[in-house]
């Protein structure tokens, strides 16, 4: 026992000397000063109604040109990314092989209009003679049938001309619409047909389609206030942001909504038409789509820096009393 009391000493020396250390350094640390806070008064303003989506630019027109015969390539007549007229000539496939199976088409059916004015000549002797009772009536009719396989013949021949003519109309292929064509994905030379697969792909340039999706939520709002308001159902502006920020300056229109929802996404796909006339706008191209009212509503205004988030959603802080006190808002 005798051992162990300057140990207790000097432990409740050590807790003195601790105590009286914090102490002086509460006395010596400042206090954090206040964090100064901005206040506006907020006020009903002009704004004009609007939500943004995640869209893509689509044409209007997108076909892919596919050889119907098969042939020799024998000519490309466009520089690839080119834009061409509708009916512009786009490739040529060898034409001398379909050319003679015209001519000989042709010479088929001369035939077969010769073997029927034979028929049909046998055909009046028949019936002339078997109104005298010259001949049997089993060669008049024999003499009917004759004239009928003739006649036949004739419009087979007649047929086949008309496709041997269509085949060598398919040698030329030409643009269905006015567009931009691709890269041609078939050089010259290379023998090419229906299994070959796409020559090239035309896409229209001017207007264009900007597709996008809308959630069910979304859209039941929108039709809910347009029912509200008593708004055209095409009522809305459409506005195209490029990814670098900059808005394109031609204004779309709303002209399909689709009659079916998405049940991966249960969204709902929206197309908008406008016009490119300068180009700007490319098939496949992402943007974003910003739907505007074309009449604008006034309503309170705050800036978008004092708007806080949490899991039950979007508040504000408020003066009351020379106090910052928490408000619930909707946003919209």
């Amino acid at each position: 026992m005798t051992r162990s009391t300057p140990t207790l000493a000097i432990l409740s020396l050590a807790a003195t000397l601790a105590l009286a250390g914090t102490a002086a350094l509460a006395q010596v640390q400042p206090q954090a000063p206040a964090t100064p806070v901005g206040v506006i008064v907020t006020a009903e303003e002009e704004v004009t109604p609007a939500q943004s989506f995640i869209g893509r630019i689509e044409a209007v027109n997108r076909v892919s040109l596919v050889a119907r015969v098969t042939g020799f390539l024998e000519q490309q007549t466009f520089r690839d990314g080119q834009e061409v007229e509708k009916d512009a000539l786009l490739f040529v496939i060898e034409r001398a092989p379909f050319i003679a199976a015209v001519n000989a088409a042709k010479a088929a059916l001369a035939s077969a209009e010769a073997e029927k004015l034979n028929a049909d000549l046998q055909l009046e002797r028949a019936e002339e003679l078997a109104r005298t009772n010259n001949i049997p009536d089993a060669t008049r009719d024999l003499r009917r049938a004759e004239a009928a396989v003739a006649a036949a013949k004739v419009l087979e021949a007649k047929a086949a001309l008309e496709q041997a003519e269509i085949n060598l109309g398919y040698t030329l292929i030409r643009a269905p619409v006015a567009g931009r064509i691709g890269r041609s994905a078939v050089s010259v030379g290379n023998v090419v047909g229906p299994t070959t697969g796409p020559l090239a792909l035309i896409v229209s340039q001017d207007p264009m389609y900007v597709t996008f999706p809308v959630s069910q939520r979304v859209l039941l709002e929108l039709k809910r206030e347009r029912l509200a308001t008593g708004a055209a159902a095409g009522a809305v502006d459409v506005r195209v942001t490029f990814p670098d920020g900059s808005v394109y300056p031609e204004i779309g229109r709303i002209d399909f909504v689709d009659v079916t929802v998405r049940q991966a996404t249960d969204t709902v796909t929206v197309r908008a038409g406008i016009a490119n006339p300068d180009r700007l706008l490319t098939d496949g191209q992402l943007v974003t789509v910003r739907v505007e009212g074309r009449e604008p509503e006034r309503r309170v205004v705050i800036p978008q820096s004092a708007i806080l988030l949490d899991q039950q959603g979007a508040y504000v802080f408020i003066a009351e009393a020379n106090r910052a006190a928490m408000r619930r808002i909707r946003t919209g």
